[in-house]
């Protein structure tokens, strides 16, 4: 790692270096492709014992990794005063704070936010033991219960506050040690959103923000099925739009009002397609701030594999990704163990790691056993991609949720037809995002999320039509060269960098 100063400070929550996924590959990407500017790296992570070893090899240009956890063990050796009027006007200021994330329509304006930052976790401010300890930080947690909570138990509400609120002293102190750089980048709002807002506003710094996928509605989505959190008996129900419990909406809250106060401090706001961007002016964000820069891959690193395929078409489906819930690995086999009805010899191979969650792979295994496909589908793990694709005839994704998956631009840019749900960027991606990108035709099938039979069908309809086929790959090709090389996206980050650099001066 070389020794230099930063240009850019890449803020990364669970993600780059420790995780590999398309995030981290997109982190990675970036800084190999921009070598003229100097990263150093703030990696947020929850516990220590969540994560392993670097996945990466950090390029030449990062000058330096710091890596926080925000679920430690640490006793604070600073100790607690007691009394009301100990620190009463922090105190009041925290209460003032609070209720910014108890009712989250608009921001947290900028002078609080500095105020918070330069203040939470100082042994002259309110410090960790101040927030967990004192008599006065009892006071305000009593007045929020009494005069809010009206369904949850005391000693819930009371966990759940701690638990919310601490991250915030750890992500204070984390922001007032940051080096000095000419622009903090932050991929992703949550908890390395509001520490890019709160260091950009003490150091005067410029920031930007990328999201792949809407890091609120994510998190949304897993506090509203989270079977951590006790809903009380008077709650109605729990989805987006209906009653939900107090301790729940408080989390959600949190959630919501971190995102919103970064849009507001993101000096430009970036997202992968329109479907998104629209989503974060829907939740706050200013419009003027913010634009669209797809991702791209190297085209030039798949003409090999291009060149690799067979004259045959392989009667193989690969499904390139995580074996996580979330990419409705199920759906997959299920769907293969359909479309075999059609094509006895086809397989369907699994590509990619199966760690993450050890529950889910086994649940998958299990459904392959039961469903007699222990010959047809295969999970191989990490695979080198580049030398995978021509021995594949469709990639499907059966995704419940995907922002814009670069496996679809690989397998175009190797020549193999597509197949994915009707998630993020897919249908733009295969059918065309402009009426010039639609003249191309289409590179594959889009279908409906959670359908094995749709996507076995499309499948079979695929592989068993080579007219359809060739039609298919030559619209991918052109559309992945014309549109999503990475040439085009470094040009785009070059001048973002370089402009929002020069901004405000």
């Amino acid at each position: 790692m070389a020794e230099k100063n930063a240009d850019i400070l890449l803020l990364l929550e669970g993600t780059y270096p420790y995780v590999r996924g398309g995030v981290s590959s997109w982190v990675h990407q970036i800084i190999e492709g921009l070598p003229h500017y100097n990263f150093e790296l703030v990696f947020l992570g929850g516990a220590p014992e969540h994560y392993g070893e670097i996945q990466y090899q950090l390029p030449n240009n990062v000058t330096k990794l710091h890596v926080h956890y925000l679920i430690e063990n640490n006793t604070t050796e600073i100790k607690a005063k007691h009394g009301t009027k100990y620190k009463q006007e922090l105190f009041d200021f925290w209460q003032q704070l609070q209720s910014y994330f108890r009712d989250c329509n608009d921001p947290i304006p900028t002078e609080l936010l500095k105020f918070a930052f330069e203040t939470l976790g100082k042994k002259d401010g309110i410090n960790a033991a101040d927030f967990l300890y004192s008599e006065s930080s009892w006071q305000v947690l009593s007045k929020y219960y009494l005069s809010y909570c009206d369904e949850s138990s005391f000693i819930d509400f009371f966990w759940s506050y701690r638990n919310l609120y601490q991250p915030l002293f750890k992500i204070a102190e984390i922001a007032r040690g940051l080096p000095k750089v000419k622009l903090i980048h932050s991929i992703s709002t949550g908890y390395a959103g509001i520490l890019g807002s709160g260091a950009s506003v003490i150091s005067d710094t410029p920031f930007l923000l990328t999201e792949h996928g809407i890091y609120t509605k994510e998190r949304k989505i897993d506090l509203i099925q989270a079977s951590w959190i006790k809903d009380s008996e008077q709650s109605l129900g729990k989805n987006l739009n209906t009653e939900m419990g107090f301790i729940r909406r408080m989390w959600i809250n949190f959630f919501e009002q971190i995102g919103r106060t970064t849009y507001q401090q993101a000096t430009k706001i970036i997202s992968l397609y329109d479907g998104n961007k629209q989503r974060q002016i829907k939740d706050g964000a200013e419009p003027a701030k913010t634009l669209v820069v797809p991702n791209g891959i190297k085209t030039v690193r798949f003409k090999k594999a291009l060149l690799q395929r067979p004259e045959k078409t392989p009667m193989v489906v690969g499904l390139i990704g995580r074996v996580v819930p979330i990419k409705d690995i199920k759906t997959f086999i299920r769907a293969i163990k359909e479309a075999q009805s059609i094509i006895p010899t086809l397989e369907g191979w699994i590509i990619g790691p199966f760690e993450e969650d050890p529950k889910y792979y086994q649940e998958c295994q299990l459904l392959v056993d039961s469903l007699d496909l222990i010959d047809n589908v295969k999970f191989l793990g990490m695979q080198n991609i580049a030398e995978i694709l021509p021995k594949l005839g469709v990639v499907a994704l059966t995704s419940i949720s995907e922002a814009q998956p670069l496996v679809l631009l690989e397998a175009m840019a190797a020549g193999v037809p597509v197949l994915a749900t009707d998630v993020g960027s897919c249908r733009e991606i295969i059918e065309g995002a402009t009426a010039q990108d639609k003249t191309f035709g289409k590179a594959g099938e889009v279908v409906a999320i959670a359908s094995p039979s749709e996507t076995a069908q499309q499948i079979i309809n695929i592989l068993q039509n080579e007219q359809r086929w060739r039609e298919y790959q030559k619209s991918g090709l052109e559309r992945v060269q014309k549109f999503y090389d990475e040439s085009h996206m470094f040009a785009r980050y070059d001048k973002l960098y370089k402009d929002t650099m020069a901004w405000p001066e």
